[in-house]
């Protein structure tokens, strides 16, 4: 009996499976849930730090925004499950940059 030989996953192919899960690229899709992650990575991490509440506050409200529209267009429930985690780490760095001085935080006024 002949068995299939498996191919070693490679990064690409991990990729294509998680978000392109319908067998269609969908560049525009997986652009907005590269950027909503980077951004609410950035957000999360500048967050901890009082001083950095302009970087985390910008970089959160810009994340909750391009995670709302990646939620609007996305097509696949890998897109929309990684999106949810960019919305939820941008949020709280802009909710904790809010907190920490806001978006102008000195700057005017």
């Amino acid at each position: 009996m002949t068995q299939a030989v498996r191919q070693p996953r490679r990064p690409r192919s991990l990729i294509n499976t998680v978000l392109n899960s319908d067998g269609r690229p969908h560049p525009l899709e997986n652009t907005f849930v590269a950027v909503t992650v980077v951004l609410g990575l950035l957000a999360f991490v500048s967050s901890a730090f009082n001083n950095l509440h302009l970087l985390s506050s910008w970089s959160g409200l810009a994340g909750i925004f391009t995670g709302a529209y990646g939620q609007y267009i996305s097509a696949t429930t890998g897109e929309r499950f990684l999106l949810i985690i960019g919305l939820g780490a941008a949020a709280f760095g802009f909710f904790l940059g809010m907190a920490h001085g806001g978006l102008f935080g000195g700057l005017i006024g």
